[in-house]
């Protein structure tokens, strides 16, 4: 069976913005006006489509992200609403991993908040196009040329305006369309589905033209047709505008931006016509490459529905009829229901038994899907986040996802024996849903420890633990997940010699340590002579020093930043061994951290807190308080607005505290940003608790 819709008219996008900038708004507007739905819901009383979870819908944020699929103008967009808190960033991550393009949302009072930055850069690392729209700006404290300016300083963006506001705030009425030099007024009284075409107002016309002549300049500054049509003085005209604006779009030169408010059901059609316009379909990305099995060859797939099969696993979600959903990007080929799909990465082969169009949490049944498509497989038991789906006669490994290491632990306990294997089931389901989630057993305590992005993060999965599963856990208080590293190179030598009556085991390594610079990882070298230890004990070695570096000398967290030299050794003709090598290693690890002066280093949040002038005071004083470092302070409107750095040790409950300071008042934002050497009080409490 042919593919209904061509290929070109396809549209994989998302919506990435900040907390709070009205990315769920946007994409009800998008439901409603592509007629996926009939009624317009709302964040506030939880009627929201693509805030399908019970604590998406208490809470009033997104949590996990939700995909569907609407209609446009004859093109087919395939739409992932993403979470804005920062504790739900691998959501953003894999989604942004198998889309072609995206809404970069911005809020026309807050501009480029944290996470706005957060998001920016996850899109520039896989190159991908996007499109921003400044919502919200009829709010008090809307200012158009700010929020522009600070797409500018902040992320280094190209912002390419193609609409301006008619007025802003309470008298905000409508946009200016610059490519087509006419003014937008959508109706109140049918919530925006209509809209009329006017003049444009006297007092902007003069802005107008000057802004439509910058525009063309950027345009046709990065298109060598239209650039010497330009020079010659002929008019460029609104399709060759149009088709200008796309390719300098798709190859990032510019980000077209446009404005509204979703809220009030203006200028969302215009945004769904820059969706289809300017975004790229799957034929105008570059084809996915992937290395071949067993091979360092690189091949290419191009996205057509008669290549070979190539697929990737980016969400694994539960489901108490099915198991577990599989979302998948179809790179190339066509898949059909009943198919047996290899697994590159595992070496596995799995059926699909079914092929699922979703719409948030609800579904219709597929019996075909083709390349550009994004959809959800049953049937995938092994099947993880980053696998690589293909046919088992042409193989492919395409690029897994890289997620960030937890930073905030909590032990877990069953709070009756007949919960135990119950907690033990539901920890393993969230674990394989969500990368950032990991379970480890203390070995000392032999307690079950969990680990997250943040407070919010575990309490979410707790919540999930009670209502989904049915399982009843008790937490200890909040743990930090604290790192260490060493500040000074020191050597060392580790030997491991047993003797048995029947055999004798000889390892003997000489490390040097080197510290690394602040999320430099781990290194490792070998300087060795081959007449000192022989090549084939080095991986031995290597393994070794890998293992140790896993339990810290001073609290038995992991070390990083930390390159090891293989310097020298000796060896034995017939006691020595690969596992002899190994634990020697370990030794001369173990022997070493101490000489080179080992320090703690802690989780450092970047935080951004806005709260009235009236109480800024309090706010900064507490911050003080907590060792932050206070970078950046500003007005928003009424508000004031603080930028610092905070060990994350020191925010726990911080929600409470900061309502307290500020009557309820205050909001704040916090992601991680890096480990740096925590004070030698922080590090003596650390060591006596761990």
């Amino acid at each position: 069976m042919a593919r209904e819709d061509p290929i070109e008219r396809v549209r994989n996008i998302g919506i990435m913005a900040h907390i709070d900038a009205g990315k769920t708004t946007t994409t009800e507007r998008i439901l409603f006006y592509t007629g996926k739905k009939h009624k317009i819901g709302a964040v506030d009383d939880g009627t929201a489509e693509m805030d399908w979870m019970v604590q998406e819908r208490e809470r009033g944020v997104t949590i996990t992200a939700a995909a569907t699929t609407c209609f446009w103008h004859e093109h087919v967009i395939h739409l992932i609403d993403t979470p804005g808190h920062v504790d739900f960033t691998v959501e953003v991550e894999r989604s942004l991993r198998v889309l072609d393009g995206v809404i970069a949302l911005f809020c026309a009072v807050g501009g480029v908040e944290p996470q706005s930055e957060t998001v920016w850069r996850q899109a520039d690392r896989y190159h991908i196009p996007r499109i921003a729209f400044v919502n919200k700006m009829d709010r008090i404290g809307a200012n158009f040329p700010r929020a522009i300016q600070m797409m500018k300083d902040r992320l280094g963006a190209n912002p390419l305006l193609i609409q301006l506001p008619i007025g802003a705030e309470s008298q905000f009425s409508g946009v200016v369309d610059l490519v087509r030099m006419n003014a937008l007024h959508w109706h109140d009284d049918d919530q925006g589905q209509t809209f009329e075409f006017t003049d444009i107002p006297p007092e902007l016309r003069e802005e107008a033209e000057a802004a439509r002549e910058a525009m063309v300049e950027t345009v046709v500054s990065e298109d060598d047709a239209l650039l010497e049509k330009y020079l010659e003085g002929e008019q460029i005209t609104e399709t060759e505008l149009l088709e200008g604006i796309r390719r300098g779009t798709i190859k990032n030169a510019f980000c077209p931006v446009l404005c509204g408010t979703a809220l009030k059901n203006q200028g969302i059609q215009p945004l769904l016509d820059a969706v289809t316009d300017f975004l790229p379909s799957p034929l105008d990305i570059p084809p996915i490459e992937g290395i071949v099995p067993d091979t360092d060859s690189v091949e290419v797939r191009e996205s057509k529905d008669d290549a070979p099969l190539a697929a990737l696993a980016f969400k694994v979600a539960s489901d108490p009829n099915v198991d577990k959903i599989i979302y998948c990007r179809i790179y190339s080929g066509t898949l059909k229901r009943g198919t047996v799909l290899y697994n590159v990465g595992k070496g596995t082969r799995e059926r699909v038994t079914r092929i699922l169009q979703m719409h948030a949490n609800k579904r219709e049944v597929c019996n075909e899907v083709y390349a550009g498509d994004i959809v959800a497989l049953v049937g995938l038991k092994k099947t993880t986040t980053g696998d690589t789906l293909t046919d088992a006669e042409h193989p492919i490994l395409l690029e897994s996802m890289v997620f960030p290491e937890p930073v905030i632990s909590v032990a877990i306990e069953p709070r009756s024996e007949r919960d135990k294997d119950k907690l033990e089931a539901t920890l393993q389901i969230l674990m394989e849903e969500d990368p950032t989630f990991s379970v480890q057993i203390d070995s000392e305590t032999g307690q079950r420890v969990i680990s997250g992005m943040g407070e919010f993060h575990l309490e979410i999965l707790m919540d999930r633990m009670i209502r989904e599963f049915g399982v009843s856990a008790r937490t200890s208080k909040l743990q930090v997940a604290y790192r260490e590293t060493i500040s000074q190179a020191a050597e060392a030598q580790g030997k491991y010699i047993r003797k048995t009556d029947e055999e004798g085991i000889y390892g003997d390594v000489i490390l040097r340590l080197e510290p690394l610079p602040r999320n430099g990882g781990f290194q490792f070298v070998d300087e060795s002579d081959e007449t000192h230890i022989p090549r084939q004990y080095v991986p031995a070695v290597e393994r070794g020093v890998k293992n140790a570096v896993a339990n810290g000398v001073l609290t038995g967290f992991p070390m990083q930043d930390i390159k090891a030299v293989l310097i020298g050794g000796s060896y034995h003709e017939t006691d020595s061994s690969e596992i002899a090598f190994e634990a020697a290693a370990v030794v001369a690890f173990e022997n070493a951290v101490p000489k080179a002066g080992p320090v703690l280093l802690e989780p450092i949040m970047k935080i951004q807190v806005i709260a009235p002038a009236e109480h800024i005071g309090k706010v900064i004083g507490d911050l003080n308080s907590r060792r932050a470092q206070i970078n950046e302070t500003g007005t928003l409107g009424a508000a004031e607005m603080i930028n610092a750095y905070v060990p994350l040790a020191q925010t726990f409950q911080y929600t409470t505290d900061l309502r307290s300071l500020t009557q309820g008042r205050g909001t704040f934002t916090m992601e991680f940003s890096h480990y740096d050497i925590a004070p030698a009080n922080t590090r003596d409490a650390a060591m006596s608790k761990y």
